[in-house]
């Protein structure tokens, strides 16, 4: 018989958990049954319900923007050593207090056993609210990716990914692994607002692949046509070289020219770099270096003229 209690958060089901699971221990062992009609119906119902009842707790995770369970790489089992060392990973992940800076690449395991994972949380957020979400993905990936040995899961600001396979230093160049959101809206004055977009995209593709191993992320705007502001954000993950970085960005933006052009704004999500623009700033900057770019790039300078004929007449002698 199975229980299914009402949502609650994920320290009150914990608390309440260990309480009930101890109060049994301890408790129900030693109630004779002639002892437990003189108890009151509410300690009864919970005796019996700690007693005889196997307790669901349904904690409550937001869904993710997207999410992969990935079937390429087989599934695992129950108790199998593949699933000790992604349990052991995934909880090195989330208890970590000492990475400052929002990424995380752990291996655990050795052979067809090992697990490999990252998490990124986007740099416009402050540490706490990046390690409240790669906890949440952490739950909820598990629970939607159940045996699955890879499987990725994007959060509007962090991500996580765990396989079997090497995925640290390496561009995920798989289209079917991207995600593409198209905003609703049309802009009006497509080809300028191609130029600007394509100009502060080339910027911030050029700041964040030439970030460190720690950072790879820029954010920043350009004016639009029709009085409007245009905002922009790249990410990769640190661990790729500068040349995997820029690829990345340049794939996923031309991925977006054939699915979203003429939209105000997109959001792609891919395992080795993501990509946002729209006409509102969803980023914020007052945690993050925020650079106007030219809504042209600069023309080039032209040619110098060529020199004026000299007025001087040379007289040479017979």
């Amino acid at each position: 018989m199975i229980v299914q209690v009402a949502t609650v958060s994920s320290t009150s089901s914990v608390d309440i958990g260990l309480f009930c699971s101890a109060s049994c221990t301890i408790c129900a062992p030693s109630l004779a049954p002639h002892a437990m009609v003189a108890i009151g119906s509410s300690r009864l119902l919970f005796f019996l319900f700690c007693a005889l009842v196997h307790v669901t707790f349904t904690i409550s995770q937001p869904d993710f923007f997207y999410h992969l369970c990935l079937s390429e790489n087989g599934n695992y089992t129950t108790n199998s050593p593949y699933q000790a060392n992604l349990n052991s990973l995934l909880s090195s992940i989330s208890s970590n207090s000492e990475i400052s800076y929002g990424f995380y690449n752990f291996s655990a395991g050795q052979g067809s056993d090992k697990v490999n994972a990252i998490a990124l949380c986007r740099e416009d957020i402050n540490l706490d609210v990046c390690r409240s979400c790669v906890n949440d993905s952490i739950s909820k990936l598990t629970q939607l990716c159940p045996y699955r040995k890879e499987a990725i899961g994007w959060y509007d600001t962090c991500m996580l990914r765990y396989s079997n396979r090497d995925i640290f230093h390496i561009m995920d160049a798989e289209t079917s692994h991207r995600y593409y959101l198209c905003n609703p809206n049309n802009v009006s004055s497509l080809d300028q607002f191609n130029q600007v977009l394509e100009n502060l995209l080339d910027g911030l593709r050029s700041n964040a692949s030439s970030g460190g191993s720690l950072s790879k992320f820029a954010v920043g705007y350009a004016s639009a046509p029709d009085f409007k502001t245009l905002y922009a954000l790249v990410q990769c993950t640190p661990d790729l070289s500068k040349q995997e970085c820029n690829d990345c960005l340049v794939s996923i933006t031309g991925g977006f020219f054939k699915r979203c052009d003429g939209k105000e704004g997109v959001r792609v999500v891919s395992p080795s770099c993501i990509l946002r623009f729209e006409t509102f700033r969803f980023y914020d900057p007052a945690i993050v270096d925020e650079p106007e770019f030219p809504s042209s790039p600069p023309s080039l300078l032209s040619p110098p003229p060529p020199p004026l004929p000299s007025n001087n007449t040379t007289i040479e002698g017979v």
